[in-house]
């Protein structure tokens, strides 16, 4: 924790704080002893991001409806619920598709051109709704 902590500008009880609901869903493995500290239970390739989102945060929810059904009273007549799923839906395939290993490695020029042409990229056309004033 304090060398990540080093590494990361940041003080030693916020990766620590950090590292535990991370060590709860099995992403790293904590270990004790002279040269204890933790380590990635799986290599950085072999984890997605939304693992480790959802380890911190959640089930990821770009509004309360992408998770749950029955929490909103407008939720039988609303124009834009399925597409604010559809969104959802895309965010978390995109988390999905990017490893921790591409997110510490070295950015490259060509990056942004990489990621918008991928062949996972989904295009989601939306239509707003007719909403009464």
């Amino acid at each position: 924790a304090s060398g990540l902590a080093e590494r990361a500008g940041l003080e030693t009880t916020t990766v620590s704080k950090l590292l535990k609901p991370l060590a709860q869903a099995g992403l790293v493995e904590g270990f004790r002893g002279a040269n204890g500290g933790y380590r990635l239970a799986r290599p950085a390739d072999q984890i997605g991001l939304i693992e480790v989102v959802e380890a911190m945060e959640g089930p990821l929810g770009m509004t309360e409806c992408s998770l749950h059904a029955g929490h909103c009273t407008i939720e039988d007549h609303c124009g834009v619920r399925a597409n604010w799923r559809r969104i959802n839906d895309v965010v978390i395939d995109t988390l999905r598709g990017v490893t921790l290993a591409q997110m510490t490695a070295p950015p490259t020029a060509s990056a942004p051109a990489a990621i918008a042409t991928s062949p996972g990229t989904r295009r989601i056309d939306l239509r707003l709704a007719d909403i009464p004033a």
